[in-house]
């Protein structure tokens, strides 16, 4: 039977996961250079458009036609939205909303996830191949993880737990991400000449829109309006406040002072972590986990200047890294007394090591084959279509060499010269 309520809090939370997109989009636009930030925010704004269709005609049937099978794929039942509409769906989901609200819900995650990557490749990717790969990507990599752990696939039957998305967002993103960045390469000039953000205000904004959309990410994930779903708020929202306190005592230790920045990153380190463990943590392990994230993440991004590899705005940093650290902890703090669906709590609910072994498994395929497969589509884009803007192209910056425009025009230049 559908229920109202219900129904009603997943409008909701549909639309604040939608919101989180534009919130990303400016997250990330004022940390690129000036001339980059309209192709940051166009990068992330087209996945909205492009990824609903892509969903709708295969991506929700690969990730959720015959769930439950505890296997690797759906299939095409649900192709071109066939038997998707407003009664409550297949049995197995045990819905109380519309179905095709599900696919709706679902589908906001379908965009976002591809939609973090663009940290990582920002300043030197062309639009087309970055068309072409995020449609790619959803269909090929996205819709079989998300089948694995949401859909009842392998991992899932296996015993793992990702209430929201750890692994199926957060792993799977900042796997693909590294991928991409190693065929793409650095950007010029980097590390030598510094690259600062033209506008951290936009940072603080996207931040801002990004901690309030959570809430849908990971309190929707409950698909009830019960208590699950208010533990899952409450977790979201401490967790980030941690991972903002975490990495601002880092900083402090590490350089001297706090920044805007680092209380940016380290609130969304804390929602990355918090994201597989939402609705299933309670108690004071929110903070725990949203803290640990906070000083894993800001001392990982200090890897890229190690191992040499260009991650623009460390989404490997915060969204990979931050995704393991929350997977992996939700192993020591899994509570049946918070949600029913734990069967084996964690190391330190007595549960012993079991949950651990699973979390540890379905980091790792998740990187293996997020990883592999991105780096192969980034291959296949770069030998036909060329996945990097020319050397030319990348001095003038993407605002103006992929879109013809410039976000900051004072007088009748850039853009506004089509409309004289």
């Amino acid at each position: 039977m559908i229920d109202a309520g219900d129904t009603a809090w997943m409008l909701m939370a549909t639309g604040l996961v939608l919101f989180m997109t534009p919130g990303l989009a400016f997250f990330y636009a004022g940390m690129v250079r000036s001339k980059n930030v309209l192709g940051m925010l166009m990068q992330n704004f087209f996945a909205m458009g492009l990824l609903a269709i892509v969903w709708v005609l295969i991506g929700f049937s690969l990730a959720f036609g015959n769930a439950g099978d505890g296997g690797w794929i759906g299939n095409f039942d649900f192709a071109w939205m066939r038997q998707i509409g407003a009664e409550v769906g297949p049995e197995w989901f045990g819905l109380s909303i519309p179905f095709v609200l599900f696919c709706a819900y679902q589908m906001t995650f379908a965009i976002i996830t591809p939609a973090l990557i663009t940290g990582a490749t920002a300043d030197r990717m062309k639009f087309k191949a970055y068309a072409i790969f995020i449609a790619v990507w959803l269909v090929v990599v996205y819709a079989p993880v998300a089948h694995w752990v949401f859909a009842g696939g392998w991992l899932a039957k296996l015993g793992a737990l990702d209430f929201a998305g750890g692994a199926v967002v957060h792993i799977n993103a900042g796997a693909a991400a590294l991928a991409v960045i190693i065929v793409l390469g650095k950007r010029k000039g980097w590390p030598r000449e510094g690259m600062h953000p033209h506008s951290l205000p936009l940072t603080m904004l996207g931040t801002g829109i990004l901690w309030f959309g959570w809430f849908g990410f990971n309190a929707g994930s409950a698909l009830h309006a019960d208590g699950v779903a208010a533990q899952a708020l409450m977790n979201t929202f401490l967790a980030a406040s941690a991972g903002m306190l975490g990495w601002l005592l880092v900083e402090r230790i590490k350089d001297g002072k706090p920044t805007t920045l680092g209380a940016a990153s380290g609130a969304v380190a804390g929602l990355v972590a918090i994201t597989p463990c939402a609705g299933f943590v309670g108690g004071m392990s929110p903070i725990l986990i949203g803290f640990a994230a906070g000083v894993l993440c800001v001392l990982a991004i200090g890897l890229k200047f190690r191992f040499k590899y260009d991650d623009s705005l460390d989404v490997i940093g915060v969204h990979l890294v931050g995704g393991i650290v929350g997977a992996l902890l939700l192993g020591f703090f899994a509570d049946s007394k918070v949600n029913k669906i734990v069967v084996n709590e964690g190391v330190f609910l007595g549960g012993g090591f079991k949950l651990l072994w699973f979390q540890f498994v379905a980091s790792a395929v998740t990187f293996a084959f997020s990883f592999v497969l991105s780096f192969a589509i980034a291959k296949v884009i770069d030998k036909f279509v060329g996945l990097r803007v020319s050397s030319e192209d990348e001095d003038e910056g993407l605002d103006y060499s992929q879109h013809a425009e410039t976000a900051y025009s004072f007088g009748n230049t850039g853009s506004m010269d089509r409309l004289s």
